[in-house]
């Protein structure tokens, strides 16, 4: 597939862009600073260097072009609110708009253990705008047509992939970013997990079999 991933120079999108160009795919990696491009080619992928906060519809239109599915791994960082609500809810929402407008019908959303409209994550709370882009990001997803898939890693670490996950914990723990990784690369073709939020820590399962099962 044409795959457009949007937040091409995060720890996880840099760890998946290999993964999903050795799988055959075409890997278009979104990033904002031209400084970047080189860590990007030498994942195999190409480099889209725009600042998706200056978006309009028509340059989402244009950026979505031509795939055939999209990756958002993109995030603010957290900090600004404003910056927060304008990456990760609104740029989030018009890019599945785009999506659905260019026929670009997979997309896979990076979101996190715990998303959703009851987060408990008080107002007061740094974490607050995140935890409120994500939820209604994630909604307006599962309100589209597009043949989504929410991934729910819990607490994020940088150990060496185990290729193992838990995708039925009740509780979040914590899963590498590696692993991560390797579960965007598995489900982007997998029409099972189609419409599924799917939640996980490191685990014991391989990560192909814990998928197949969601």
């Amino acid at each position: 597939m044409k795959i457009t991933l949007i937040g091409g120079h995060g720890k996880v999108a840099l760890l998946a862009e290999p993964l999903l160009v050795e799988a055959g795919h075409e890997v278009r990696a979104v990033i904002r600073n031209p400084d970047q491009v080189a860590d990007i080619e030498a994942t195999g992928a190409g480099a889209v260097v725009i600042d998706i906060e200056r978006l309009d519809e028509e340059g989402w239109k244009d950026l979505i072009a031509d795939s055939d599915a999209v990756v958002w791994a993109a995030g603010a960082g957290g900090g600004d609110p404003e910056r927060t609500y304008a990456v990760d809810r609104d740029g989030a929402i018009a890019s599945m708009d785009a999506a659905a407008r260019a026929g670009a019908r997979r997309y896979v959303m990076v979101s996190y253990f715990g998303a959703g409209p009851d987060h408990g994550v008080d107002p007061d709370n740094g974490f607050f705008a995140y935890a409120e882009s994500k939820a209604a990001a994630d909604e307006h997803l599962r309100g589209t047509d597009l043949d989504w898939t929410i991934l729910g890693p819990s607490g994020l670490t940088l150990e060496e992939p185990s290729g193992r996950i838990d995708v039925e914990a009740t509780e979040s723990g914590t899963v590498s970013r590696a692993n991560v990784a390797q579960v965007i690369a598995e489900v982007i073709d997998r029409p099972e997990t189609f419409g599924r939020f799917v939640t996980f820590n490191d685990g014991q399962t391989p990560i192909a079999e814990a998928v197949a099962g969601v």
